[in-house]
């Protein structure tokens, strides 16, 4: 009978044996889908990084299709892009602190809508807005542009 009892029942270290393989292998794919994680963010900043390569054109247009959505839905200004604050060569503690040329700290796709507005936008009326929308681990975090046209 010992031996049906030891089939029926196994050893309590070799289940605690079970136990930790499975855990480790939980970790273990934890830490891939973790590291595959952090490799596609580290891709994204480097491509927002970059110009974005659209023609002035392209850009113009698509300005104002999105504008002209904005105010067809009733609105006074538009959130038109969020990036995280690695694409300021500050972190944007310039933008957080609103300290005269925040805006040289800006690159990439960032700097690249700064320049449109001021090159189109500003001189037909619209103002932009770089802010900090939130702040991780109380630290400022993802900045925001907003194109506004209203009073």
């Amino acid at each position: 009978m010992p031996d049906k009892i030891d089939d029926l029942i196994p050893n309590a270290r070799e289940i605690q044996k079970e136990v930790a393989v499975k855990e480790a292998e939980k970790a273990e794919e934890y830490a891939r889908r973790a590291a595959a994680a952090e490799a596609e963010k580290r891709a994204l900043i480097e491509r927002l990084s970059k110009p974005s390569g659209l023609t002035e054109a392209e850009k113009i247009k698509l300005a104002s299709t999105v504008i002209q959505r904005a105010v067809r839905n009733g609105l006074t200004e538009v959130q038109v892009y969020r990036f995280p604050n690695t694409l300021c060569t500050d972190k944007g503690r310039a933008i957080n602190q609103m300290e005269p040329g925040w805006q040289m700290t800006l690159t990439g796709i960032p700097k690249e809508i700064y320049q449109l507005w001021a090159d189109y936008l500003q001189p037909r009326g619209y103002r932009i807005r770089y802010q900090i929308i939130d702040f991780p681990g109380g630290v400022p975090g993802d900045i925001a542009v907003i194109i506004a046209w209203g009073d």
